[in-house]
């Protein structure tokens, strides 16, 4: 068997289109989320904590030219070396929501792919000669 024979039946199977499938609303769904984390759920944390920007959050490690404005992007253009935790704290939450959100379908998922309980096996038929020997069983016993 050539190896494009092989590459073929590999790439038709049923599973390697569903795991493409799913990379690609991973991908997506990951984009909804960070959307989330990024324009609702960091916001309310940040106003809850005193209008705290995550994203401004950092540490200089190296020395700050006169003159850069003190945000991470302005530090990042002059090249500065920085340690951006804030936004360390953003993907970790992002991560957190996400693989809440896969368990959650992965439960689901489970719940309703649970097999029903097997019926009980149909009795097999006596054999006839078994029969026979019961009745003559109970025949003698009259």
């Amino acid at each position: 068997m050539s190896v494009m024979q092989e590459f073929k039946e590999f790439a038709v199977k049923g599973n390697v289109i569903d795991l493409a499938v799913g990379v690609i609303i991973g991908g997506a769904f990951g984009k909804i989320v960070t959307s989330m984390v990024d324009d609702i759920i960091m916001p309310i944390v940040g106003s809850i904590f005193g209008n705290l920007d995550f994203t401004n959050l950092y540490v200089a490690l190296g020395k700050v030219p006169d003159g850069t404005a003190p945000t991470l992007a302005a530090l990042k253009a002059a090249g500065v070396p920085t340690l951006a935790y804030g936004n360390f704290i953003t993907v970790a939450i992002n991560f957190t929501i996400l693989a809440f959100i896969i368990f959650v379908m992965v439960k689901q998922v489970n719940r309703l792919k649970r097999e029903t309980p097997a019926a009980p096996p149909a009795p097999v038929a006596t054999p006839e000669d078994v029969v026979l020997l019961r009745e003559i069983r109970d025949s003698l016993r009259k």
